[in-house]
């Protein structure tokens, strides 16, 4: 699975911050440049976790479905870099769309760094709690791609 969509996106992306517990959801307009957090899932079990991404794929009909792909610091994959790309080959089987993986090292750290900035420190750790962190990650992550695409 390439690590990068190689033709032209056409339509809506949705994007995936990957999590055991929760998996944020982002939306984005590759023509403009734009970037939304959607309400994150709930990812206790797989064919509850499915069922909402069916929805949310009748809904924004995207042309493309994008996977952050956790790595550590040095860029080594570990045991949650498997998980997230098994999600995205699930992803890949289940819709029949055009998935991409990108590298998600430090999407959480510059939310929170964001969240601060944009809130103050104790309602960042409060927004944290509340579970915004996972779909802002998301958009974040969707946001990138799209500044990749655009330098390339």
């Amino acid at each position: 699975m390439p690590d990068k969509a190689t033709r032209p996106i056409a339509g809506t992306v949705l994007a995936f911050d990957f999590g055991l517990q929760r998996i944020g959801v982002a939306v984005g307009e590759p023509e403009v440049g734009t970037a939304h957090p959607l309400l994150p899932l709930a990812a206790v079990t797989q064919p509850g976790r499915f069922t909402a991404i069916e929805l949310l794929v009748k809904e924004w009909k995207p042309g493309l479905l994008l996977v952050g792909r956790p790595l550590g610091e040095d860029g080594a994959p570990h045991e949650m870099t498997r998980r997230a790309e098994r999600f995205a080959r699930q992803l890949t089987g289940r819709f029949r769309l055009p998935v991409a993986l990108v590298d998600e090292r430090y999407s959480s750290v510059e939310v929170e760094s964001r969240m601060r900035a944009a809130y103050g420190a104790r309602k960042a750790v409060s927004l944290a709690r509340g579970k915004a962190l996972d779909s802002q990650a998301a958009q974040l992550l969707l946001e990138q791609f799209f500044n990749d695409k655009q330098a390339s």
